[in-house]
Formats: structure tokens, C-alpha cells, sequence
């Protein structure tokens, strides 16, 4: 493979792997716009949220098994042509009921892209060169919230929140193109999979039945919500409550984005010195800590709009470091079942990110508690699940005279 070839195949899987990021992110300043168009609260508009990932939780455990079965290429172009239609769907919705529908819809089809993209990689790449792929997608994924909120900010402020979904589409149908045209087929497919639910329920229970993966999936999906708590309930607390522009809305988000992109970096030094589970546990009771000053202040009144930035900024500098560490503990004990429970994990943690975003739309009232108050809970609930799940697998290691799996 040529070095053009090379970087011509990462920035097209790079594109795939953010369809979901950007289609998350590019539409959370229009959140007042859409609400005031469809003639409903903001709280039914941060359903939309949920319904996009309950539909992404969904979308990875039905991908995997058709990825394999079929090869790579053909359930992409289906999952990509869902998502083109829905978000036309999506920008010419009437009602907040018909853009919940679409935005689940949308989530069915883009994930398609997330889940090709990560086994694209482990088909044309050899072994010593997946892991630079994998950084270089992590790091289009992690640059994506910086750019996507202020792209979606100018154009709803321009053009109106419909040209959102109007661009998403048409960035999907050039997406489609550069498959056809320059994507190798990778893997091809394999008519001997089975794709009989028994089978594949099978796989995943022996998956949950593994201690350590039920501890840190748990752990890594709730602690991992809290950005989502974020997610839903800033686009209201910023734009709303402190009368932030759409544009101003775009900056802040690409800042906060920001925190999590630098601890991430962070994280590589201090796997140097330190195992993932000393890092995970720290970062969680320094999270728990920020959250609890998070809520006082502002049922103090602590905090104006550039002290609560600042405050979101200290928490979300953990979520670099509680995310990859809490994958790494979670996926360690797997070698066969890798994939089962790669997909698991995720569909776990977007389940758990969704209810989250639903819980702070139903505690809506017009201040920014709801939004730190479940931001908090993410934290102290993954620190406090961390020390009794630890116990619990040191105990049984005991039991077995042998070593937790933890690294």
C-alpha cells in the first residue's frame, strides 16, 4: 500500500467514524431554534438526543454479526443510505414526535460507519500498523466536538436549524461515493457465520457472565455518561439561561471538547507509572469531588457563566482519562470474543449515555442543576460500583487462588 493509498483509506474511514460524533454534536446549538419551530419545550427536544443513542446502543450489536456475515461493504451502504434518508426526514419533520423517530432512525443507519470503520482497520492493516490507525480515528473522533457545534451554530444562525440535516445527508451521499470509488472491499464475506439470534445472544452472555468485564462495563458506562449529561442539558444552560449566541455556544463547546482531548494525551504518560486501574480510581474520586462542588455551587449560586465553564472544564479533564482506561479493563480478559465484547461495551455505555440524557430532560427546570446534578451521580455512581466491584473480584480471585485480570 502506497502512502497515498494510505492516507486516502484513513481520512475516508476517519469521515465514516465521525458521522455519529458529528451528527451528536453539530445540532446542539439549534436545541432553542428547533423547540420554538416545533412549538415544544426543550425538554422534548433533548429527547432527540436519546433517541440517537439508544439507536447507536442498538445499531452496534446489530452491525457486528451482519459485517461479518456479509462482508464490509454492503451493510455500510445500507446502514449510510438509512441515515441519508432519516436526516432528510429530519429536516422536514413537523412535529418533535416525527424528529424523535428520525434522529433513532439516523443513529440505525450512521452507526454503520463507527462499526465498519474499526473492522476496515483490522482488515487492511497488518498487525503492527493498526494500532497508528486506530490512534489517527481516535483523534478525528476526538477533534470532531471542537469543530462540529461551531459549523452547526453559524449555519443555524445562516440558514436555519433544517440545512443541519440537509448537510449531513449530502456529506453522507459524497461519502458513499469515496466507498464505491476508493475503499478497499476488505474482508470478504462469510456464508458459514450464523446469524441465528440463539447464536449470537450466546456469544454476549458469555461475555456479561465474565466478573471483570461486568464490573468495568458498568463501571465505564456509567462513568462515561456524565459528557452526555453534558451534552443535553449545556445547549439549554448556555444558550437559554445564560443568553448565549449560537456561535458563542459553538466556542464554549470546543473548549470543554478541548479538556478531554488533552487528559486523553495525558493518559499515555501515566500508563508509564501507573496500572489503568490506580488511574481509573483516582480520576473517578477526583470527578466525584468536582461534581459535588459542581452541584453546591450552583444551588449556591457560586457560579456565573464563566465559572461554571471553568468548573465543567476541571470535570471533564477526567473523562480523557476514565474512558480508554476503563475500555482496556473492561475488553482485557478477551482474546476469542474480542468483538462480542467490544460491541457489548459500547451499546452498554451509548444505553447508559442515553438514559442519562433522558434523565436530565425530565428533571428540566430552567437551571443548570439537572445537567451537573447527573454529571455528579455518573461519577460517584462509577467510583462507588469500582470499589465494591474490585473487592468483590479480589475476593474471588482468592477464592481461586488466582490473580485478577486487571492491568
Amino acid at each position: 500500500m502506497s502512502r497515498k493509498d494510505h492516507f486516502i483509506i484513513i481520512l475516508i474511514l476517519g469521515a465514516l467514524a465521525t458521522i455519529s460524533p458529528f451528527s451528536i454534536d453539530m445540532y446542539l446549538p439549534a436545541f432553542p431554534a428547533i423547540a420554538r419551530d416545533l412549538r415544544t419545550s426543550i425538554d422534548q427536544i433533548q429527547l432527540t438526543l436519546t433517541s440517537y443513542l439508544v439507536g447507536i446502543s442498538l445499531g452496534q450489536l446489530i452491525y457486528g454479526p451482519l459485517l461479518d456475515r456479509f462482508g464490509r461493504k454492503m451493510p455500510l451502504y445500507a446502514g449510510l443510505l438509512i441515515y441519508v434518508l432519516a436526516s432528510i426526514g429530519c429536516a422536514f419533520t413537523n412535529s418533535v414526535q416525527g424528529l424523535i423517530l428520525m434522529r433513532f432512525l439516523q443513529a440505525i443507519g450512521g452507526c454503520a460507519g463507527m462499526v465498519a470503520a474499526q473492522a476496515l482497520v483490522r482488515d487492511l492493516f497488518p498487525v503492527s500498523k493498526t494500532a497508528q490507525a486506530f490512534s489517527l480515528l481516535t483523534l478525528v473522533i476526538a477533534v470532531s466536538p471542537m469543530v462540529a457545534p461551531t459549523i452547526g451554530g453559524y449555519m443555524t444562525v445562516a440558514f436555519g436549524w433544517h440545512s443541519v440535516f440537509l448537510v449531513l445527508a449530502a456529506i453522507t451521499v459524497l461519502m458513499i461515493g469515496c466507498v464505491h470509488l476508493a475503499l478497499p472491499e476488505g474482508r470478504q464475506p462469510d456464508p458459514s457465520l450464523s446469524l441465528m439470534p440463539k447464536v449470537v445472544l450466546t456469544n454476549f452472555y458469555t461475555v456479561l457472565r465474565q466478573p471483570q468485564f461486568l464490573v468495568f462495563a458498568l463501571v465505564g458506562g456509567i462513568a462515561t455518561s456524565a459528557p452526555f449529561a453534558y451534552i443535553a442539558g449545556s445547549p439549554d444552560v448556555f444558550i437559554n439561561i445564560y443568553r448565549v449566541s449560537e456561535q458563542e455556544y459553538g466556542w464554549i463547546f470546543a473548549l470543554l471538547a478541548f479538556a478531554m482531548i488533552g487528559s486523553t494525551q495525558l493518559n499515555h504518560l501515566l500508563l508509564k507509572r501507573f496500572r489503568s486501574e490506580q488511574i481509573i480510581q483516582v480520576t473517578l474520586l477526583y470527578q466525584t469531588v468536582i461534581g459535588i462542588l459542581l452541584v453546591v455551587g450552583v444551588w449556591a449560586g457560586w457560579y456565573g457563566k464563566y465559572g461554571l465553564i471553568a468548573m465543567l472544564f476541571v470535570f471533564l479533564t477526567g473523562q480523557g482519562l476514565t474512558s480508554p482506561n476503563a475500555s482496556a479493563l473492561t475488553l482485557a480478559p478477551f482474546s476469542r470474543l474480542a468483538g462480542s465484547a467490544s460491541a457489548l461495551m459500547g451499546s452498554i455505555r451509548l444505553g447508559t449515555g442515553g438514559l442519562v440524557s433522558a434523565a436530565v430532560s425530565f428533571l428540566h427546570d430552567r437551571t443548570p442543576m439537572p445537567m451537573v446534578g447527573m454529571m455528579g451521580c455518573c461519577a460517584l455512581g462509577g467510583l462507588l460500583i469500582l470499589l465494591v466491584g474490585r473487592k468483590a473480584l479480589i475476593d474471588q480471585a482468592v477464592k481461586s487462588e488466582a490473580e485478577p485480570a486487571i492491568i
